[in-house]
């Protein structure tokens, strides 16, 4: 079982991709295994031609079908979120979430943008099949920010609004599915009467 974790920033360093590594970090401690991609792996022409076609494309198809869920990380441009994540959306299936637990996470300016990803990502999360949308988490730029070394730090109050989503998005990924005995459901409905 994989997870995997979707970077929509164009940014190399950036704040909605630190929440993104914190939370694989936690996942793994959790005995989860995750693996990222994210718009730089995409061509960039890919990306503005919508190549459905190519070979990056259908790697990004092949890695989302084979993940039990997916982390997506976005900053908040204008009130919505990232563009070029919306160009690798675009080269998704129509129902690719489909059966996927999915939880957002995203970074703004100001806590004036926190329904971005109410309004404007998780419509298109829906369209993309996704029923299991967990709680995203928000944070201000303020809230993450980076150290003269280039490390990330996360205000103690968004650390653990990201890490109680975490721990949601491990329950349900990490229950075991019960083996339905069949001949033992047909004797309980036999005697329930």
């Amino acid at each position: 079982m994989t997870i995997l974790t979707l970077a929509g920033s164009p940014s190399q360093r950036s704040r909605s991709s630190a929440l993104l590594r914190h939370a694989a970090r936690r996942l793994e401690s959790l005995g989860l295994k995750t693996s990222e991609i994210g718009l730089h792996d995409i061509p960039a022409e890919d990306l503005i031609e919508g190549r459905y076609t190519g070979a990056a494309a259908s790697a990004l198809r092949t890695r989302v079908h084979a993940a039990s869920a997916v982390l997506i990380a976005t900053p908040v441009y204008k009130a919505s979120f990232a563009g070029g994540l919306k160009a690798v959306l675009d080269l998704l299936d129509e129902k690719a979430l489909i059966g996927k637990v999915v939880l957002p996470l995203a970074t703004g300016g100001s806590p004036a943008h926190l329904l971005a990803l109410e309004y404007s990502l998780k419509p298109v999360l829906s369209a993309l099949g996704a029923r299991h949308i967990l709680a995203g988490v928000y944070a201000t730029d303020k809230e993450v920010s980076f150290d003269d070394k280039g490390q990330a730090r996360i205000e103690d109050a968004v650390r653990a609004r990201l890490e109680d989503a975490v721990e949601r998005l491990a329950e349900h990924v990490g229950r075991p599915t019960p083996a339905v005995d069949l001949g033992q459901l047909a004797l309980q409905a036999r005697f329930s009467v």
